[in-house]
């Protein structure tokens, strides 16, 4: 429920030789695939090892708490003068000056580092390793969307910070140490093939132990779903011991990829049946289909082996992961001689291949039936697309610790200073604790602290005439029918009921103690582009609390995952407030044609809509909000901090001046005001949209302008909408214009400047399109000036 994301469970099956895992997220070139986010961080630390003491020292006193005489509370030295963003590369090789005192608590950065004077060259690597991880880490923290990847997240960034300070090995405080379950998947699979393969003569056995090579190491690279993806997906399923194993699977074997501090273990080798029955339904299903779209790019020798003899072996292996009674799962079980264990570590000893530990917001049709939604530790291309070593990157990649290298756009706040800031609000000790009764937390506060504790669940879910029918969903579709009867008095209870266990109706239920309490039953009309809300309701006793609001926000997010981004409702005069500060309105956004004759009119009802923006991830929009308060909150201290300087006041006008330029006012310009622009604003509407369209007819006309035409379409590049907010184009520039958007010069500027500013943030900088951007930009400013709309 908490994801917003749609990309399917798992990663890429089968590579173009049939027996490598094609890379998740891409690989080969520099910066991406395999070279990416494990390859970039390894470079950095190859740099750091090679840097002066002095440069180590100045890294890790940032990490190390403050050792001067007095008890300082400072965790960790600031640099008085922080480096520029981006940072250049005159500066990289500054001396470091241990007397530089630090900006929090004024002791020196000697005075940080006292405890590593004698500490070896290894050591202080091993150090600095860590340090890139937690930096890392800190970046996946902020990025990860989903609610229990983001809490291990934090724990490991906590515990390699921790280690740094205490100067020991990163241990992973758990009940228990791997391995979780005997025998292993990897023991498992070996027990499988010798118990019904051992009879086959020499030749075959081969074949069939490089079957079984190739599903060991598709488990080891496979993309677990997150636990609300499968509790959205299984509703009926141990949510709880999954969550646990994904935990695991994080901390064990995910996050080791990319922060090599951490044990690292193959997923085969520490889990057993238990997780590898939660991935297997799946897993089989992609890995076959997979198998089929791409048989003509399989080499002829491979293509048998995997159209043919891969489907048979996984359909037996199936029977055994889910037989009560198979004796390949038991520890007394003995493999003979003759079969012998599979050599599973000459596939995985292979380069690892890279993935990043955050996720794309895009939204990929789902079936739902069939899958669940990918894990978050992933950026990954489609489950069917093959990805061999040697392809360029795929521009959905994110660019890990690359925010410094985009350009930046006049008047942002320096990254350093951004991160300096978060490092204190992502402090629990540094947040300000907002009482749930102060007029300033959210409406869904207290509903998603008591989700987050366990207290409240929420489930989709619906009746079916094709699957055996489940007693618990059945109870919870009798309580969602009481719920609604008593709550919406003036609707007949046979009509409740009749819509309740229609199977074309589904309802999002908020379960709290094992009981409903409030849900929203809807329709979804996919081919329509919309769904149609019928019932929303909690039980009065349960009210005011936030409920409301949270359901809402866990029902916009399952449609997004969806790929439907409207809802409509008939709602009657007691629910309009609610529908509006849910975002709806009675400007309906989608077209009559598509609504009429599919919804249920209701007499005296108001017919409201609400467009959802699937880059919001709306669960989580409220906290998001507040740490976006508390951060304008603390750079408005610091800016205040450094324009306290009192000038004295001004003694001119008793000279008998009347009056005197605003720049002139002593202090003015500390404060950040700048002189406004004196290009000339048009005050004819005729005349500046004349002016506007023989601009744009000149752009648009230019050499360099044929990039920046018509929208970038998803096939061509895939995550360009993840990383480009705001898209702009000529053609969507021409459609405004016409439609009399432009009423003033700037907008227009501002629009044709985020054409330039999108194509510089998304391609690097020795691309075609980036050149194209530079030179179309100086062009489109001289045609500006020449029209008197700017200064020359």
């Amino acid at each position: 429920m908490a994801d917003s994301a749609g990309i399917q469970q798992g990663s890429p099956a089968i590579g173009a030789a049939g027996l490598v895992p094609a890379a998740p997220g891409a690989g080969g070139t520099e910066g991406s695939g395999v070279a990416g986010g494990s390859a970039r961080i390894a470079l950095k630390k190859a740099q750091l090892r090679s840097s002066p003491r002095p440069k180590k020292l100045e890294k890790l006193g940032v990490y190390s708490s403050c050792k001067a005489e007095g008890a300082c509370k400072c965790n960790g030295w600031k640099s008085q003068n922080p480096p520029p963003t981006p940072p250049q590369t005159d500066q990289q090789s500054s001396a470091v000056n241990l007397q530089e005192p630090c900006r929090s608590c004024s002791h020196t950065l000697g005075d940080h580092v006292t405890h590593l004077e004698n500490v070896s060259e290894e050591e202080m690597n091993r150090l600095l390793s860590i340090v890139l991880d937690v930096e890392y880490l800190y970046t996946c923290v902020h990025k990860e969307e989903d609610a229990d990847t983001k809490q291990v997240y934090f724990s490991l960034f906590k515990l390699l910070r921790k280690s740094i300070l205490q100067m020991g090995k990163p241990m992973l405080e758990a009940q228990e140490s791997p391995p979780f379950e005997k025998p292993s998947i990897e023991q498992g699979v070996n027990n499988f093939v010798q118990y019904k393969f051992s009879h086959l003569p020499s030749k075959e056995r081969q074949t069939i132990m490089e079957l079984a090579k190739m599903f060991l190491n598709q488990i080891n690279y496979w993309q677990l779903e997150t636990p609300s993806q499968r509790r959205q997906r299984v509703p009926s399923d141990d949510v709880a011991g999954y969550k646990a194993n994904y935990t695991r699977w994080l901390c064990y074997c995910n996050v080791p990829q990319f922060c090599d501090s951490l044990p690292r273990y193959e997923t085969t080798q520490i889990f057993g049946r238990t997780l590898l029955r939660s991935v297997f339904t799946v897993m089989r299903k992609q890995l076959l289909e997979q198998a089929r779209q791409e048989k003509d790019k399989l080499p002829p020798e491979k293509r048998t082996l995997i159209l043919t003899h891969f489907p048979k072996f996984l359909s037996m292996l199936e029977e055994e992961v889910y037989s009560h009674s198979s004796p390949i799962w038991s520890q007394d079980f003995l493999a003979g001689a003759s079969g012998g264990q599979i050599p599973i570590h000459t596939v995985i000893s292979a380069p690892s291949v890279a993935r990043p530990l955050y996720y794309s917001t895009s939204p990929v049709p789902v079936d739902p039936s069939t899958c669940g939604s990918g894990s978050p530790a992933r950026k990954t291309a489609s489950v069917l697309e093959s990805n061999p070593v040697g392809e360029k990157r795929k521009p959905s990649e994110p660019l890990h610790h690359e925010e410094n290298k985009r350009p930046r756009v006049v008047g942002d706040i320096p990254m350093d200073l951004i991160n300096e800031v978060m490092a204190t609000i992502t402090d629990p000790a540094a947040i300000p604790e907002t009482s749930l009764l102060s007029a300033h937390s959210a409406r869904d506060e207290a509903a998603r602290l008591e989700e987050r504790r366990g207290v409240i669940e929420f489930h989709v879910i619906g009746n079916s005439l094709n699957q055996k029918p489940n007693k618990r969903i059945l109870m919870w579709l009798v309580g969602l029918q009481n719920v609604f009867s008593h709550q919406l008095p003036r609707m007949p209870k046979e009509y409740i009921t009749r819509l309740v266990f229609d199977p074309k109706h589904k309802t999002l239920s908020l379960i709290k103690d094992g009981r409903v309490i409030g849900g929203i039953c809807f329709r979804m009309f996919p081919s329509q582009g919309f769904t149609e809300i019928v019932f929303c309701a909690v039980t009065s006793n349960e009210q005011v609390k936030g409920y409301g609001t949270h359901l809402m926000n866990h029902l916009k997010e399952y449609h997004i995952k969806h790929e439907i981004l409207n809802f409509l409702t008939y709602a009657d005069e007691y629910a309009i407030g609610y529908f509006k500060k849910q975002g709806f309105s009675k400007d309906i956004k989608i077209p009559k044609a598509k609504y009429v004759g599919y919804i249920k009119d209701y007499e005296g009802a108001t017919l409201m809509g609400c467009e959802l923006n699937p880059s919001i991830p709306y669960t989580e929009f409220s906290v998001i909000i507040k740490k976006q308060k508390e951060i304008i909150k603390k750079l408005i201290e610091r800016k205040q901090a450094q324009i306290r300087k009192v000038y004295p006041g001004l003694s001119c006008f008793k000279d008998g001046v009347r009056q005197i330029p605003i720049e002139s006012i002593p202090g003015i310009r500390e404060t950040g005001w700048k002189p406004v622009g004196k290009g000339k604003e048009m005050k004819d509407p005729d005349q500046l949209y004349s002016t506007l369209k023989t601009i744009l007819q000149h752009v648009k006309s230019h050499q360099n302008a044929w990039p920046f035409m018509e929208p970038v379409k998803k096939t061509e590049a895939p995550g360009y909408y993840q990383v480009i907010r705001f898209p702009m184009d000529l053609k969507t520039m021409s459609e405004r214009l016409k439609s009399r958007y432009y009423t003033t010069r700037k907008l227009f500027m501002a629009d044709m400047q985020r054409i330039f500013t999108n194509c510089r943030e998304y391609n690097p900088p020795e691309s075609e399109y980036y050149k194209c951007a530079n030179l179309l930009e100086k062009f489109f400013y001289t045609k500006i000036k020449e029209a008197g709309l700017i200064e020359k």
